[in-house]
């Protein structure tokens, strides 16, 4: 019998605050926890749009990442990716642009403590494979989370 915790798998439902906006609060969040985090995207120009933003997002806040090309991934708190790898041990793996979740969570060699999968609401391609993903992990034994955000761009949770 495994002592091994489900993993948590939250779904984040952007409806009025745009990715680059809420993103960078959930990153905070992770590394304040003491995680490491990787953020997968589906395609390799998302992923560099996304570690250009996250230099220039806020003059007050700065979150540490970086990408392979960067050197030294295995010390990088956050680590952008549009493959499946997880050089940083992290314990917490983002997943935004419909990246799939599953053939990155079967690659890990250890289980994640958190798996975040953040897509836009106003986007139909993406809302459609948010639900499919959803379908897909609800018989896994994972426990999942479905947060919607409010018009003032918070979270609520709605299962």
């Amino acid at each position: 019998m495994s002592d091994e915790k489900p993993v948590e798998i939250f779904f984040y439902q952007l409806m009025s605050k745009p990715l680059e906006k809420a993103l960078p609060q959930l990153l905070e969040r992770s590394v304040e926890r003491g995680w490491n985090v990787v953020l997968q995207t589906r395609t390799q120009e998302k992923c560099v749009a996304l570690n250009e933003h996250l230099w220039t997002y806020s003059e007050e806040g700065f979150l540490p990442h970086g990408m392979a090309q960067d050197g030294d991934p295995e010390f990088q708190p956050i680590y952008l990716t549009a493959g499946s790898e997880n050089p940083n041990g992290a314990q917490v793996r983002f997943f935004v642009e419909s990246a799939q979740i599953a053939p990155s969570i079967a690659a890990s060699e250890e289980p994640y403590e958190r798996v975040v999968i953040m897509f836009d609401g106003n986007n139909e391609s993406e809302l459609t494979d948010a639900r499919a993903q959803w379908k897909a992990l609800k018989g896994s034994g994972a426990t999942l989370a479905y947060y919607q955000q409010t018009d003032e761009g918070r979270w609520e949770k709605k299962a």
